[in-house]
């Protein structure tokens, strides 16, 4: 499960990640820091989703 979660980790954290910039961009916050808050909590909240996923594909 682990592998499967690794592998969707790379995939849902760059679309949440992706999906924050947007938000945060499309909200008038054009600083450094913003984006790259925003960016790393994406990142961050990848990790339990892509195990979620994980385990509803596996069991």
């Amino acid at each position: 499960m682990i592998r499967i979660a690794a592998i969707l980790y790379a995939i849902v954290a760059t679309t949440m990640a992706g999906a924050g910039v947007i938000a945060v961009l499309s909200a008038g916050y054009t600083a450094l820091v913003p984006i790259l808050v925003a960016a790393g909590c994406g990142a961050v909240l990848a990790a339990p989703v892509s195990l979620l996923l994980a385990r509803k594909i596996v069991g």
